[in-house]
């Protein structure tokens, strides 16, 4: 059988030295991750971000720039994840969006305040969020998606 690692998309939005998180369940535990979730068939890393923020946190978003790619081997099951991380801009909340299943809500809140829940369904959570203070940024057009109407 063939090995196939798990393509999923994440979104870092700052607000005034706040970022925008999702609480959601996890295997039965709380926990806080930022908006992700995976890539669907049909469509790009960009839309995929931009989607899983809508599903997750009701906020409509702007990307702004490509943060990196985060590999991450889950300990529990030992899934290999393709993690595409991308930077965006909060532009409108819908406050009757209807969340994800397993989606508790979303939060804003500080990286200190993320690390002293203790409660970040990874390390890429924060590794993502430090990345980010620390400039670390690519224009969104580093990635090249092949379609079929090219």
């Amino acid at each position: 059988m063939r090995w196939r690692p798990n393509s999923t998309v994440a979104t870092v939005i700052e607000r005034n030295g706040r970022f925008l998180l999702v609480e959601e369940q996890s295997n039965g535990d709380t926990v806080i991750n930022q908006p992700a979730g995976h890539l669907e068939s049909g469509e790009t890393l960009a839309q995929a971000a931009v989607r899983e923020v809508m599903e997750e946190t009701g906020w409509d978003v702007e990307l702004e720039a490509y943060l990196g790619l985060y590999i991450y081997v889950a300990p529990n099951n030992q899934t290999t994840y393709h993690r595409h991380c991308f930077i965006g801009k909060a532009i409108k909340q819908h406050n009757d969006a209807t969340l994800d299943d397993g989606i508790i809500g979303p939060v804003w809140l500080t990286l200190e305040e993320l690390i002293n829940t203790g409660m970040a369904r990874s390390p890429l959570v924060v590794q993502c969020i430090t990345d980010y203070l620390d400039n670390q940024r690519y224009p969104l057009d580093i990635i090249h998606e092949h379609t079929v109407n090219d």
